[in-house]
């Protein structure tokens, strides 16, 4: 079993165990703090801290390796899922929505592809659905918060699972069978009652009035799921009509589109 040869910093840590089960699942994590890959190593080199994880993604988008592929860290409050899983902290910030800079998610993408293409994984999978865990022909990525009560990998990296996916899928180019491309307004594979109409600048507030609305990666339910979002106050930049007669609305974060039909307008953003 190999590593990552994107590894700049190596520090292993004595909080690890022996993998018992192959490798099929990426587990992607929060740091809660915009570090550098040997702050990161420093603290799991600590044997009091009982914990680590595979990777670190430095804030300067540097990568280190603290447990080798061949061995379980200890990272998402569950043995199961570390045994399968290659765990990934990516600095971020240490306030909600823990968000992540672009040398440090642009690293990670490139490092999740390269795992992936070592281990056999031929596409990566995310339904932002926590029923199927330990399904990984359905859903492949997983997060510390079904495990615990954490909020990791926080909001920001949350709701870009699925933004992950499709981009270490380009890199891994092993779609499989099954795999279409998003469809766009220009090719839609169905019928041009599909399409959606030219998109309009706006900024407004509005309030999620669901649990878990889908956030898909454009406006219309035939594009793919991102991630969800919880109740409460969203800024949307873009409007878009999808099908029928439904309205969509860009996410000012860049997350991706949400329907409009589940949301109560609250006012400008100006």
């Amino acid at each position: 079993m190999s590593n990552s040869p994107l590894v700049s910093f190596t520090k292993i840590s004595p909080s690890k165990s022996t993998r018992t089960a192959k490798i099929d699942t990426i587990t992607i994590h929060c740091v809660v703090g915009q570090c550098s890959v040997e702050t990161l190593g420093a603290l799991f080199a600590n044997a009091s801290y009982r914990a680590s994880s595979n990777y670190g993604v430095g804030k300067d988008g540097r990568i280190g390796m603290y447990v080798e592929e061949k061995d379980r860290s200890w990272c998402s409050s569950n043995t199961a899922n570390d045994n399968r899983a290659v765990t990934i902290e990516v600095a971020s910030d240490n306030f909600h929505p823990y968000a992540v800079n672009d040398a440090a998610y642009n690293a990670l993408i490139k490092l999740v592809a390269d795992i992936c293409k070592r281990n056999g994984i031929k596409k990566l999978l995310w339904k932002a659905d926590k029923s199927l865990i330990g399904q990984p022909d359905k859903q492949n990525m997983t997060v510390h918060r079904w495990f615990a009560n954490k909020a990791c990998p926080g909001d920001y990296l949350y709701n870009r699972m699925g933004d992950i996916a499709e981009k270490a899928n380009k890199l891994i180019g092993g779609y499989g069978t099954d795999y279409q491309p998003v469809p766009t307004p220009s090719q839609n594979p169905q019928n041009s009652s599909t399409q959606t109409s030219t998109k309009k600048d706006v900024n407004y507030i509005v309030r999620v009035k669901i649990k878990d609305l889908n956030i898909r990666s454009g406006p219309g339910t035939q594009y793919t799921i991102r991630g969800k979002v919880i109740p409460g106050a969203y800024t949307i930049i873009q409007e878009s009509n999808g099908t029928g007669a439904s309205k969509w609305g860009k996410l000012k974060s860049g997350a991706g589109w949400i329907s409009l039909d589940y949301v109560t307008k609250l006012g400008s953003a100006r």
